[in-house]
């Protein structure tokens, strides 16, 4: 877990407090060649852009079979220029704002920068805007050994990385540390189930990018935290069970 966690948890334990913790993600987000790509492409503008990508359960690793690769990638780059408009949050037609923060924007910018150093192919964005701004991004030829597909990167930057068979991409969705969202798009029934049964996550979107509701539970597992809020499930972590026994 990460240093404030393990701090908080630390102090948690001397008096044997109930923790629930929410401690972010490191989403991925699987296109398979059954997928409806028009479809994959909507889910992912909503899985990785909302927010301007600075959420826990933002996409953060697209692998897209290679057979539907380069028309995904076009129809994504063509549904971000069309669909994605940076400024003022009380402009009408707005929906893409700023990074949250400089340590945020600098980390967001240094780490693109590297990736692109490292191979990386730059569709749209790439570049800095003015102040906090960084435009949606899509960048092509990712490997495992760049930042952004290393690191959480909770911004407006979508990295595609190729893959062949689904026993590869999943083991590859599962190659990180966190585990508290997955996302996929597929057309076999079969494949949906092994495929939501496989992630290591707490939450899966299968055709389907927003997983969150008040009625389900929401939370993860490995280091993306412990219990759940939301649904009756979430009452458990703050709820003592008391068993009464009356003999007769």
């Amino acid at each position: 877990m990460r240093g404030p966690t393990k701090w908080i948890y630390q102090r948690c334990g001397t008096t044997i407090k109930k923790l629930s913790l929410e401690l972010g993600g490191d989403a991925p987000f699987i296109v398979f060649p059954s997928a409806d790509v028009g479809k994959a492409v909507k889910g992912a503008l909503a899985a990785k852009f909302r927010n301007a990508g600075q959420t826990c359960v933002a996409a953060n690793r697209i692998f897209v079979h290679e057979s539907v690769h380069d028309e995904f990638v076009k129809q994504i780059a063509e549904a971000m220029d069309a669909e994605l408009k940076s400024g003022h949050g009380l402009e009408n037609g707005v929906n893409h704002g700023p990074i949250i923060n400089q340590r945020q924007f600098d980390r967001l910018v240094k780490m693109i920068d590297e990736s692109i150093a490292a191979g990386a192919k730059v569709v749209r964005g790439g570049k800095p805007g003015g102040g906090l701004f960084y435009p949606p991004t899509l960048l092509t030829g990712i490997t495992l050994d760049m930042p952004v597909a290393k690191e959480e990167i909770f911004g407006p930057v979508a990295a595609i990385l190729k893959f062949r068979e689904e026993e590869e991409v999943v083991r590859l969705a599962n190659g990180t540390a966190m585990g508290l969202a997955g996302y996929f798009y597929t057309g076999d029934v079969g494949q949906a189930w092994r495929v939501a049964e496989a992630l290591e996550v707490g939450m899966v979107g299968v055709n389907e990018p927003m997983v969150s509701t008040c009625e389900a539970p929401f939370g993860g597992v490995k280091q993306s935290g412990l219990g759940k809020e939301g649904s009756l499930h979430g009452l458990d972590d703050y709820t003592h069970i008391k068993y009464i026994c009356f003999g007769v």
